[in-house]
């Protein structure tokens, strides 16, 4: 059950103020900007390798987040024509500290008992810039992406360890980074609150993106056309995927109250929820032989 304090959900960057690299740490070059398009200030960590330049939470490695909640929401957009890394360091029930990390730098996936790495191909505006299928730097016109980790069940799928806590983030070159936020709500881009409401969603632990979380969509303009959604493991996975990427378009589902149907179907975007694997069965994962 999550902490009062951790409820609805928590904007890592506000409650840890970030800004004020206290209760943080940066190395290299990490610049703090305003983006006029995203309406607020943005974090851009750049470098000549992956590794060189990062924002680290909590301070020190000796400290932890002691943050519970299911989903890791991240709202970046990687570098053009760069490779950008992020470790997440997690807690398991039982006290093992597991690094989770994903990468465009990687080519394929790699698990040990205490670090899995995963893959991450990078999604573009037009289809036609990336590389189908295949890991690699980043496209000229990568979008916005909200990328959401359950990780209690990345834990469950690739371990089968119990998820304690987010131990620490540690967000290295080549990124740009809106925001991190962690929550035992699915929180839903591209719905209204009023839309939420007459269907209910609620009940389904599902809700409208925090205003202060959400990307900015124009009057006219559909979130989906903009920026990308990515959810893994995907929605009820019992097989692990080797690789995170953006799934391809699949039939929505269409959400009404019971009784009444919406006037304006509210539909759920399964249909981009997650990056799924290049290869769907993972028949024995190559052992990393030591962590960086």
């Amino acid at each position: 059950v999550l902490a009062a304090w951790q409820r609805p959900y928590l904007n890592i960057f506000k409650h840890f103020r970030v800004e004020e690299w206290k209760r943080s740490a940066k190395e290299g070059d990490v610049a703090a900007l305003t983006d006029t398009r995203l309406k607020g200030t943005i974090y851009r960590i750049r470098g000549s390798n992956p590794a060189s330049s990062y924002l680290q939470l909590p301070r020190a490695g000796t400290q932890s987040l002691g943050l519970t909640g299911r989903y890791l929401y991240l709202l970046f957009r990687p570098l053009p024509r760069k490779h950008f890394l992020v470790h997440l360091d997690v807690t398991t029930e039982d006290n093992q500290v597991v690094r989770i990390s994903f990468s465009n730098l990687f080519k394929e996936f790699k698990s040990t008992a205490t670090w899995l790495q995963f893959p991450f191909v990078c999604g573009a505006a037009s289809e036609g810039t990336a590389r189908r299928g295949a890991a690699g730097a980043a496209p000229a016109d990568a979008r916005w992406t909200c990328l959401v980790l359950d990780l209690p069940s990345i834990l469950a799928l690739y371990l089968s360890r119990r998820y304690s806590h987010l131990r620490g983030v540690k967000l290295c070159s080549n990124l740009l980074v809106k925001n991190l936020c962690t929550s035992d709500l699915l929180f839903e881009p591209g719905v209204t609150f009023s839309e939420a409401r007459l269907a209910d969603l609620s009940s389904r632990g599902v809700a409208p993106m925090p205003r202060e979380l959400a990307f900015p969509v124009p009057k006219g303009e559909n979130w989906h056309a903009l920026y990308d959604y990515i959810r893994f493991p995907s929605e009820g996975s019992k097989v692990p995927h080797d690789c995170i990427r953006k799934s391809s378009p699949s039939p929505v589902a269409v959400l009404e109250e019971p009784g009444r149907p919406l006037t304006q179907p509210v539909t759920l975007s399964r249909a981009v929820c997650d990056r799924l694997s290049l290869v769907h069965h993972i028949t024995s994962p190559k052992a990393v032989s030591a962590p960086w």
